[in-house]
């Protein structure tokens, strides 16, 4: 039997569909899992089996994170990593990770989803590539199942250890790529959805050039695209990172994607910071996408992305908090702040981008990112009913309600009010339901101090 819920008054409806339309005193009717009506509260059903008043808030889609590592929620603001670039951080943090567990990949996923929740985030792609101690990525799968979210697991992988001329040490890398992807393929055969209402899908993610081999790379993609799965990884993220590539391979980043077959609408790359124009200019060209991470490559040190001349040359942007250990947090309200601010600063002109243009790639840009345009990031009959609503009277947008929706960006960023995924309340009135906070928190930070005594 169908269940309804009518979520009504809203003072703002932004659906964020292809007429921008933004409904005043707007309404959403949901059958199930499901957007069935979007409109004037007026003109929407009165009944429902569940009905919330939405009156003092806006209600918009829900955000969708294209780029984060959830375990790295266990070392944040670790001393040896704070005042340090992508390769020092990463030199300081693989040696702690290699005492990762089964449990702390779990407990830090559950960590980084309900602050995510918390944020307005409803789908988010997890670049999950450390496994040690028998981890696997079902232990970030379980940790989805029990928070709601809708998960893209992206199944990644280290291979090429200190030995070899790669970063990582060689005790903490998966040394067998054979084996790597066939764990790959049995990930993506067991638990990838390809249903367009799935909440979990498989990717897959070699990390970076410098830290698997370039056959690795090439393989990963062949398979990939036999499995009809989607692809990621890091690319150009930081000078040094633009240097590996041209000492160990002789091209750049983006020149190193196209030769190994990582460009394409089935591709998406991490930050791009230093993406150069042939970069950009082939990404827009072959519908190759981007995951914008900008308090992550402001806290490294790495750079500011060129994303207004990405988006000019028809760049699929999305959104990303990368790791809670380089962000150090997962708001992604906040990162979609920071998208505005910064594109501001590298051009010196305010109208670099709008807080709306950031509101976009938030939703429908990181929805296109991960090939869901036509399911999740607006708000649409047939569409999933991913919602979140945003209280305005917080203090945090008082005297801003003349632009309620700008004012979530301009104003500092609030936790959500209600979320909703799938049909399913997450959020309810400040509250996340699937779990309860105090005792996540506490098991974390146990585990994080295990992890971090060794």
């Amino acid at each position: 039997m169908s269940r309804t819920l009518l979520l009504k008054n809203a003072t703002v409806v932004a659906t964020m569909d292809d007429e921008q339309r933004e409904i005043a005193d707007g309404a959403v009717f949901i059958t199930d899992n499901r957007i069935t009506a979007v409109g004037p509260t007026a003109e929407l059903p009165t009944d429902a089996d569940q009905v919330i008043d939405l009156s003092g808030h806006v209600l918009m889609p829900g955000l969708v994170n294209t780029h984060h590592h959830m375990f790295q929620s266990l070392t944040r603001a670790l001393p040896a990593a704070q005042n340090a670039e992508l390769f020092d951080w990463l030199s300081a943090l693989f040696p702690v990770w290699g005492n990762i567990t089964p449990e702390m990949m779990t407990v830090s996923a559950q960590t980084s989803m309900a602050e995510l929740m918390l944020s307005g985030c409803t789908t988010a792609a997890d670049h999950a590539y450390f496994y040690v101690n028998g981890s696997r990525l079902e232990d970030n799968l379980e940790a989805a199942h029990r928070l709601g979210m809708r998960y893209h697991g992206v199944r990644g992988a280290i291979t090429l250890g200190h030995s070899q001329g790669g970063l990582p040490p060689d005790h903490v890398v998966e040394r067998d790529e054979d084996a790597v992807l066939k764990e790959m393929q049995r990930v993506v055969e067991t638990h990838h959805d390809r249903a367009d209402d799935a909440m979990i899908r498989v990717a897959l993610g070699p990390s970076s050039p410098f830290t698997v081999s370039p056959d690795l790379m090439r393989q990963s993609a062949v398979l990939a695209r036999d499995l009809g799965v989607l692809m990621h990884t890091h690319t150009a993220e930081n000078a040094k990172d633009l240097a590996f590539s041209q000492e160990r391979y002789g091209m750049t980043p983006a020149q190193f994607a196209e030769e190994t077959g990582w460009v394409g609408d089935d591709v998406w790359h991490a930050h791009c910071v230093h993406l150069d124009d042939h970069g950009i200019k082939l990404f827009g060209r072959t519908g190759t996408g981007v995951a914008h991470c900008p308090c992550s490559n402001m806290r490294l040190a790495s750079g500011i992305a060129p994303i207004r001349k990405m988006l000019d040359h028809d760049v699929k942007v999305g959104l990303g908090v990368d790791g809670t250990a380089s962000n150090d947090g997962n708001d992604l309200l906040g990162e979609a702040r920071q998208a505005m601010l910064v594109a501001r600063v590298r051009h010196e002109d305010p109208t670099a981008m709008s807080a709306r243009e950031a509101l976009w790639l938030a939703t429908r840009g990181g929805a296109r990112v991960l090939g869901r345009d036509d399911n999740i990031g607006r708000l649409a009959p047939g569409y999933c009913a991913d919602l979140i609503a945003f209280d305005l009277n917080d203090i945090a947008y008082a005297g801003g309600q003349i632009d309620p929706l700008a004012s979530l960006l301009f104003s500092a960023p609030r936790r959500v009010a209600y979320s909703i995924i799938n049909g399913r309340t997450v959020v309810d009135q400040g509250r996340l339901t699937p779990i309860e906070l105090p005792a996540l928190v506490e098991q974390h930070n146990r585990l994080a101090r295990q992890l971090v005594d060794g």
